[in-house]
């Protein structure tokens, strides 16, 4: 009872612990997207007049509409962050020892993010169709909006559609222009106008549809191009009218309001009705448009078949269609070249020209009829990937936590830097996984199914591998371990290092020593007159190399533990040049079923034995070393302790 109270404490604790972090995670993660959600519209609506309300709601559509993006990354964060404070601040291991496994004390958090999990799945396919439409149809309208008026002083304005617009100077106060230049081509260039004043008031009308230019002391200049329509215009004079005036008003059309597009627009397209629908919805609009490509594919087959290839029987008698199709089918088929050549050149010219022109109205005819097909089917692509994406996102929450856990308790550090640092390159990772897999599957490369879950099939494999490495608590983020790797890979030695030690406990034996380098000596003898030069059969089939191997490094350390205590500085400048003896790289274990499939494979094996050759070499190498160093050991021990040999 008491231990289960215990586990429930713990529980507790791991979820108080959790649950603050995962929303403060969730907050700037979503914060994170936002901004750049901000940086990617910025320019569709800056400058544009919009009020307050309209800013904060297209904010809250956008934030509504980037949870599912928040997520995975802040479970990833969350996880990283506590179970790197759990291990740096020694709880791990503390649960470690009192018998707990990591998958267990992971338990109440697995449980707590399957929930959130199935909230976004949930969240996908209740909120995601009524939130999308509102989303798209406000973002689409700011950018339909104008520009807001904000004539420049000194350039051209050009936001005035059919219209550029010149002014000298300003006055910010009052608003008049003064120096102002009106260059009017909205009735086309041939009918330009320009009118030029020294002032002009600007205004917009009370219906926001119009501009309103109230202009003094300036005259206007016209193209006169009334009854003038075969005159030549790429002469050097043409006519123009000359109007001056004291005070001109003029009318503009400008539509300064903010209209705001109905989703159903959006919910009746058929290219983008997507967006608003659920997994059954989606699934019903799939299958109409596949029975509507099939029998298109279908009508399509029935009129090749019946006006391309075999439109010459179209021409044959009803009656008597189908004897002459058998009877033809049963004859012997003419030479078509043959009977094109006997023909004269003007009968010959006008068959080419007819099959021509027959196969250019073909072409374009299903052109056209592939068009419709390739545009009906990215819509289906785009209805798959939308089904598909309401599973893929709380996967992929499930698969950031398996990653994010256990690699937490591996690095074992806390804080926001490591953790933002190995989150940000998972999720940069995971994010170019999953828009190649979508662009595949959007324009049909691959199956909607492989793109969509391209992202999730590469991740999964490395939450598993990294949840076994934390369970069975491995050293894969240790620098040492990868150092001792590439050490043997590149064949760099490892060197002794032993030193004289102030206080000996126990003073080495030079006779029991000299025995034990006699029989090590005769042990490396052995070994390398039975496996000097291993041969393919034995070494795939022999396990007593390794067995040898190891035998002879057990003896050789045994005797420098022994000397590492010594007094004498020769003879601990000796011990220090023995060798490390390496592990000898082999795939699989000698004389196992699986060495004898390398065996009898013979370009496999082949292949991994030249591999190991260097290797081999090496090992060769230090037993000589070990012998030769023995020998000079045994002198020095007979010059420093008098034994007799």
């Amino acid at each position: 009872m008491r231990r289960n109270f215990h586990i429930k404490r713990l529980y507790g604790y791991l979820l108080k612990t959790y649950i603050p972090l995962f929303l403060m995670t969730f907050a700037i993660c979503l914060f994170l997207v936002l901004m750049q959600f901000l940086w990617k519209y910025v320019e569709d609506m800056v400058g544009k007049g919009l009020g307050l309300n309209v800013i904060g709601e297209m904010f809250l559509y956008a934030a509504l509409q980037l949870i599912p993006l928040a997520l995975p990354l802040s479970i990833l964060l969350a996880s990283l962050m506590m179970f790197g404070n759990l291990g740096e601040n020694l709880e791990l291991l503390a649960i470690k020892s009192a018998g707990i496994s990591l998958i267990k004390a992971m338990a109440p958090l697995i449980v707590l993010v399957v929930l959130i999990s199935i909230g976004t799945f949930f969240f996908q396919n209740d909120a995601m169709p009524k939130i999308q439409p509102k989303y798209y149809s406000l973002l689409i309208s700011i950018r339909q909006k104008s520009p807001e008026l904000e004539v420049p002083e000194g350039v051209f304005y050009k936001e005035i559609g059919g219209y550029n617009l010149y002014v000298d100077k300003k006055n910010r106060k009052t608003g008049m222009l003064y120096g102002v230049s009106i260059y009017d081509v909205s009735k086309g260039f041939q009918n330009m106008a320009v009118i030029i004043c020294d002032s002009a008031e600007m205004r917009t009308s009370q219906d926001k549809l119009s501009l309103i230019f109230t202009m003094h002391n300036g005259q206007q200049f016209q193209n006169f191009t009334e009854g003038t329509e075969n005159m030549d215009f790429s002469s050097e004079f043409i006519p123009y009218a000359r109007e001056s005036f004291v005070t001109k008003t003029m009318t503009i059309p400008y539509d300064d309001n903010f209209n705001r597009m109905e989703e159903s627009v959006l919910q009746e397209s058929s290219s983008s009705n997507y967006v608003s629908k659920n997994i059954a919805q989606l699934r019903v609009s799939i299958d109409s448009m596949e029975q509507l490509i099939d029998s298109v594919n279908i009508s399509d087959r029935k009129v090749m078949k019946q006006y391309t290839y075999l439109s010459f029987r179209n021409s044959y008698p009803q009656d008597k269609k189908d004897s002459i199709i058998q009877h033809a089918s049963a004859s012997v088929k003419p030479d078509m070249d043959s009977i094109f050549a006997s023909k004269d050149i003007q009968t010959q010219t006008m068959i080419l020209q007819n099959a021509y022109s027959k196969a250019d109205n073909n072409g374009s005819d299903y052109l056209f009829r592939s068009m419709s097909k390739t545009t009906t089917q990215r819509n289906i692509n785009r209805q798959w990937i939308e089904w598909h994406t309401k599973f893929t996102i709380p996967f992929a929450c499930l698969i950031f936590f398996f990653i994010g856990a256990p690699l937490g308790s591996i690095v074992r550090k806390g804080g926001l830097g490591t953790p933002i640092v190995i989150s940000v390159i998972l999720f940069i990772i995971y994010y170019v996984l999953n828009n190649v897999g979508y662009k595949m599957a959007r324009d049909g490369v691959w199956d909607h199914w492989i793109g969509m879950w391209f992202s999730s099939m590469i991740l999964l494999p490395l939450g598993v591998f990294l949840t076994y490495k934390a369970m069975t608590d491995s050293v894969i983020m240790s620098a040492d371990t990868y150092l001792s790797f590439f050490k043997k890979l590149f064949f760099i030695r490892e060197k002794r290092n032993y030193t004289i030690k102030e206080v000996v406990i126990e003073e080495p034996d030079y006779v029991e020593i000299y025995n034990w380098s006699s029989k090590l000596t005769q042990e490396v003898s052995d070994h390398l007159q039975k496996y000097g030069n291993l041969g393919y059969k034995i070494y795939w089939t022999d396990n007593e190399y390794d067995e040898g191997l190891t035998s002879i490094k057990n003896s050789m350390e045994d005797i420098l533990n022994q000397l590492s205590n010594s007094r004498k500085p020769v003879i601990i400048e000796k011990a220090k040049e023995y060798p490390v003896l390496i592990k000898y790289v082999r795939p699989v274990k000698a004389g196992s079923p699986l060495a004898k499939i390398f065996m009898y494979v013979f370009p496999l094996g082949i292949v991994t034995k030249l591999l190991s050759l260097p290797f081999e070499r090496r090992i060769n190498r230090d037993l000589n070393a070990i012998l030769r160093l023995n020998k000079e050991l045994t002198e020095l021990m007979n010059q420093q302790s008098k034994i007799a040999v």
